[in-house]
Formats: C-alpha cells, sequence, structure tokens
C-alpha cells in the first residue's frame, strides 16, 4: 500500500481494555505521542461479541477527552475473519478485480453478501504464469458494530486493519523485513485470541487465530483455587501486591501455559508440513499474555527455536514531552497493535 497524510489515531478495542496510540513521523523518524490504556469490566465483550457497548463507548469517551485527533484505525479479528493466501494464473489487476469474488466463493465459508473482500498481489512469477495474492475476507456485521460503536464515542474510523497484519507492521517497522531465505512467526497472545502470522520470503504464508489466550489461564486458576477473576488474574501475573501466592499456582499456571503452547507449536507445525518450509528461523511474541516467563519457556523448547518479543517502541520511540515511561510500565507487550494501526495513514491506495 502507498500512504500519505497524517497518521490515525490507533485504537485497539480487546476483550479486557482498550489501549489507544498515537505517532508523529517527521522524515525518517516516529515518536509516540500518546499512548492510553483503559481496562474493561470482565464480560464486557465475549467471544469476540460486544457484550456491554455502553463500557466501550465510556472507555473511548475517557480515552478521547482531550485528543485533537479523532481519526482512527480500529481492528477486527476473530473467527468473522478470514485470510488465506492463494495462487493463481498470471492475470492483469482488472482481470484479477473481475476474477477474486469467484476465488473468494471457494475459500469463504459465508454468504458472499455478508463480507467484504480485500485483496493484495504478494508475488508474479511470470515464468511459471502464476502469481500468489493474500486475500482477506470479514464480515460486514462485525465491522458494522464496530464501526458503530466508535462513532457512537464521535470518532471518525478511517481504516479496519487486522491483527496479523498490525503485528507485523510492527515488527517490520522496527527491525526491518525478514531476511530472504527465513522464515519468521509472529505470535500475538491477547486475553483471549491468539494469531500466528508466518512470514516466508517477507510475506504472510500461513495464518491463524486461536480461540485461546491469556484469560484460559486465568479461568483455569478461578476454577481450581474458586477466586474471583481480579484475584486470578494478580495471581497470574505474580502476586501484583496480593501477597502470598498460592504454592498451587504456579503448577496451574504452568499446565494452562503449555496447553496454549500446544496449540501454537499445532499451527506451526502444520503449516511446515504443507508449505515445504523446513525449519523456522525466528520467532517473536507479543500480547499481554507475552509478559508470562512460562510462556515463553514453553514455545521456546517446543520450537527450539529462541524467544523474541516484538516492542512497538522500536517502532516508534516515546516523545517523553509527551508519553512517561511510567504509562508504558508494563503495557508495551500489550501495546502492538495500537502501535501498528496507528503506523496507517490518512490517504492510503493499493500499490
Amino acid at each position: 500500500m502507498a500512504s500519505e497524510g497524517r497518521n490515525l489515531v490507533g485504537v485497539d478495542i480487546g476483550s479486557t481494555s482498550i489501549k489507544v496510540a498515537e505517532i508523529r513521523e517527521k522524515g525518517q523518524t516516529r515518536h509516540l505521542v500518546r499512548f492510553g490504556y483503559h481496562p474493561l469490566p470482565p464480560q464486557t465483550i465475549v467471544d469476540g461479541h460486544v457484550m456491554n457497548s455502553g463500557a466501550v463507548v465510556e472507555g473511548l469517551e475517557k480515552l478521547f477527552h482531550k485528543a485533537r485527533s479523532r481519526q482512527v484505525a480500529l481492528r477486527a479479528s476473530g473467527h468473522s475473519v478470514i485470510i488465506k493466501k492463494v495462487t493463481m494464473p498470471l492475470m492483469t489487476s482488472a482481470e484479477l478485480a473481475e476474477q477474486i469474488e469467484w476465488e473468494a466463493r471457494q475459500h469463504v465459508p459465508f454468504d458472499l453478501a455478508e463480507v467484504n473482500i480485500d485483496y493484495e498481489v504478494l508475488h508474479r512469477r511470470p515464468d511459471q504464469g502464476q502469481m500468489d495474492v493474500l486475500f482477506v475476507a470479514a464480515k460486514k456485521e462485525e465491522i458494522t458494530d464496530l464501526v458503530s460503536l466508535a462513532r457512537e464515542a464521535r470518532l471518525e474510523p478511517r481504516v479496519v486493519d487486522l491483527d496479523a497484519f498490525t503485528v507485523q507492521n510492527v515488527y517490520e517497522a522496527g527491525q526491518g523485513a525478514p531476511p530472504p531465505g527465513q522464515t519468521l512467526v509472529l505470535i500475538h497472545v491477547g486475553a483471549s485470541l491468539t494469531t500466528v502470522n508466518v512470514l516466508s520470503e517477507g510475506t504472510t504464508a500461513f495464518t491463524r487465530d486461536i480461540a485461546h489466550g491469556g484469560n484460559a489461564i486465568t479461568e483455569e486458576l478461578q476454577r481450581q483455587l474458586s477466586l474471583g477473576y481480579e484475584e486470578a488474574e494478580a495471581y497470574k501475573c505474580g502476586g501484583d501486591g496480593r501477597g502470598i501466592v498460592p504454592k498451587e499456582v504456579p503448577e496451574i499456571v504452568r499446565q494452562a501455559v503449555e496447553s496454549l503452547a500446544g496449540e501454537i507449536q499445532r499451527s506451526i507445525d502444520f503449516y511446515l508440513a504443507t508449505s515445504g518450509d523446513r525449519d523456522i528461523a525466528r520467532v517473536c511474541l507479543s500480547g499481554g499474555t507475552a509478559n508470562l516467563q512460562s510462556l515463553r519457556d514453553a514455545i521456546e523448547r517446543r520450537t527450539r527455536v529462541p524467544i523474541e518479543l516484538n516492542d512497538p517502541l522500536r517502532a516508534a520511540s516515546p516523545d517523553p514531552r509527551c508519553v512517561g515511561l511510567a504509562e508504558l510500565q508494563g503495557r508495551t507487550a500489550q501495546a502492538v497493535v495500537a502501535v501498528g494501526l496507528a503506523l496507517r495513514k490518512e490517504r492510503e491506495k493499493r500499490s
């Protein structure tokens, strides 16, 4: 995508909190000039569906109370979104625009009247008469609901992006595209959803959303120790000032983490078995649950690849006049999607 104009404000409405990020670009430098975090009450968003729209709108209004810019980029994720890389015969852009709907019918399990479709040519291979195309389908109802929430809070939605791509944008803005010949796995572990994005030769080769995240660990602590949500969440994160952590907590967390790491490994194994790639060169982790050392250790042990964290502050360094480090303390892993959205611009067009 070619882009110009000012950066949009990134708004990540997650299942347990809202994160907001704003970036200012000048020449080749990017600075994070705003970061906001607002927790949401339990059960506000369940399985990707907003159950308490009032809490979301109230949170957005608080975060944008003094904001000058209200043009925002939002994120969609979960089972209402489908991402597929397909190989098609080589054709012109006009021919592809006509053909993409037929191609979508082969891969989208919804009525096409119910979805928005977008696509991008990844590679053209004239010698083989083929090209690789990445296409995305998102349910119109989910997008409409998301946009309506933002408008109710007097925001102006300009872009709806996907978790997998926002995380990739942050990685590439901070560290550059992966070297040729290296396969990179970007894993974003949120509260209720884990997104796996495999990059081969610099482009998305495979994605999968796993309906499993940090909440599953909290819920297991609640169930086994008869705790309330806030207490279980605090123990999951190491105690959080609540005195002595019950001795059973580390083992319960370890078992729950192993279950999630196993799901992630199965996704990677499926990609390797169906793609022809022999191995993974790097694994990069983000999302609030990435702060759990036990999760990093479990994924590293299974993949046999060192785990690195996707640091959004490498993509945009904080402007100390606008963003205090205290605001970001312990939240950089959670800020990745919001920062990835904030990299989007006012005016974009297909390359």
